[in-house]
């Protein structure tokens, strides 16, 4: 896939879409996620199925994107999650939507820098140990 020489496959091109798809709707998410992330809202399941629809029905997005690739960031329907106000808790699982995956991987990224923050503040000034945003 690296040698510039070689005549792309279809499947080198697929890839390539898909690859580049992708990085337009993570960036989407995090834009999204942002919003909620520096209201201090916390990750919840039903705000995670909102992200989702906002991402999911973005005009730009659906606009460089054939029906095709969008399709393939689609949630399968027989792959339900709860729509409640708990905390978003995946446990171990690895096997995420992408939406989904974005959007924690988000607010675990915020998290981490907020902590980073709060260690290299003087001692007296720390403020109390928040959890994190999604309830882990």
């Amino acid at each position: 896939m690296n040698n510039l020489n070689a005549v792309p496959t279809d499947q080198t091109l697929a890839a390539l879409r898909y690859q580049t798809a992708a990085r337009d709707l993570e960036h989407i998410v995090r834009s999204i996620a942002a919003r909620y992330i520096v209201k201090q809202v916390p990750l919840t399941w039903r705000l995670l199925h909102a992200i989702e629809a906002e991402a999911l029905a973005d005009l730009g997005f659906a606009s460089r994107h054939d029906a095709l690739m969008l399709g393939l960031f689609q949630r399968p329907s027989d792959l339900p999650y709860p729509e409640t106000d708990d905390s978003v808790d995946f446990g171990s699982s690895n096997a995420l939507p992408a939406v989904f995956a974005f959007a924690v991987s988000a607010y675990e990224l915020a998290a981490r820098e907020a902590a980073l923050r709060a260690a290299q503040q003087p001692s007296e000034q720390m403020p109390l140990k928040r959890t994190r945003a999604w309830g882990g």
